[in-house]
């Protein structure tokens, strides 16, 4: 195991998570480092979460290398990002690039002068989207469903894997994280450092502070706890999107798994999300949350039709398993049960910050 770990944007959902779970599974010799802006709301609840792990937060921000100077890691985790597919459209995408493009760099040239092994935690949001919104799907009652027929390679009922083709716009956010994949695999190529890459699908669980355009699930589950009302936002406002679910302790055993032996990972580009058994459309995410929470909520119907949306996207993992015989273990129901039981033993915490951004 590593004896010295940073994990950038350490304090977010995602990276405070890995950061106590790895503390908590790594032998006492191991020092986690999280390092984080604290720009994203509620991230500031994680730091008494990360102290309980031993964990070492470290306030910085990966756009300064000068924050990054300090650091000597064996394995750099990197989880830092503006994770929304719709930043940048409404004026600049100067903050979108600094953080996902300047900031893998910083931490890529950190990785190069200390020689530190490389985990990032990229997205399936580097899917061209023209080519997914020429997918083939049927509408069915609750859902849209893919075909097995489709018209490019990669693609089929069961999802979107890694062969699918490349070419084309893929959002503002999807740039980056792909600029991002390319520049990682390349860096380590050229200094001779162990680089990972996950392709991660929809994350979701507890400790994730959700806003509309981004950590839809804790979103939902927020407003039918709170009683506020929900949005249909776009394809005909019926709610028959779907993406594929994955529970953050599942990507944490992923990750788990991968730290053990990044030899037999090292260079390589993985799906990792809650794949065919794990896809849900909102209107199926709700009634979930009815059966949770026993509350039933006003749910609108919109017609607006966001950029870079799309009906449908699940993870095809089938490589990922193949090569080390992962696979999500928690179900859909397990998820939502997760985080509405985090929800009702953190309310008077939780209220201001999810209640705000319903």
């Amino acid at each position: 195991m590593h004896k010295r770990i940073l994990v950038t944007g350490g304090a977010g959902f995602v990276g405070s998570s890995l950061a106590v779970a790895i503390a908590q599974r790594a032998p006492s010799s191991t020092r986690v480092f999280a390092l984080d802006n604290l720009k994203r709301r509620g991230s500031e609840m994680n730091l008494p979460r990360l102290s309980a792990a031993e964990v070492e937060f470290v306030h910085g921000d990966i756009r300064r290398p000068e924050d990054l100077a300090g650091f000597d890691p064996e394995l750099i985790l990197d989880c830092a990002a503006e994770p929304s597919v719709q930043a940048g459209y409404a004026g600049s995408p100067g903050y979108l690039v600094r953080t996902n493009l300047e900031g893998a760099f910083n931490c890529l040239e950190l990785a190069r002068r200390t020689r530190a092994d490389f985990l990032f935690l990229s997205t399936s949001r580097v899917y061209p989207l023209a080519r997914l919104n020429a997918l083939a799907y049927a509408e069915e009652e609750d859902r849209f469903r893919l075909l097995d027929d489709q018209p490019f390679p990669g693609a089929g009922s069961s999802g979107i894997s890694e062969d699918f083709p490349m070419d084309g716009a893929r959002s503002l956010y999807g740039m980056t994280k792909l600029a991002a994949e390319l520049m990682i695999l390349e860096f380590a190529d050229a200094y001779g450092f162990r680089a990972v890459v996950n392709r991660c699908g929809l994350i979701a669980g507890p400790w994730q502070m959700p806003k509309s355009d981004q950590g839809v699930v804790t979103l939902w589950m927020a407003a039918h706890f709170f009683g506020k009302k929900l949005r249909y936002v776009g394809f005909g406002g019926k709610g028959k999107q779907v993406r594929d679910m994955l529970h953050i302790d599942d990507l944490v055993d992923l990750v788990w798994l991968q730290l053990a032996d990044l030899d037999k990972f090292h260079g390589r580009v993985f799906n990792a999300g809650g794949g065919l058994s794990g896809s849900v459309s909102l209107r199926q995410l709700t009634a979930l949350c009815r059966q949770v929470t026993g509350k039933e909520i006003s749910v609108e119907a919109s017609h607006e039709q966001r950029p870079a949306d799309i009906p449908i996207y699940i993870s095809d993992c089938r490589r990922l398993t193949r090569h080390c015989g992962w696979a999500p273990a928690r179900t859909n129901l397990d998820l939502i049960e997760s985080i509405h039981d985090w929800i009702r033993a953190n309310e008077s915490l939780l209220a201001p910050v999810l209640c705000h951004n319903l």
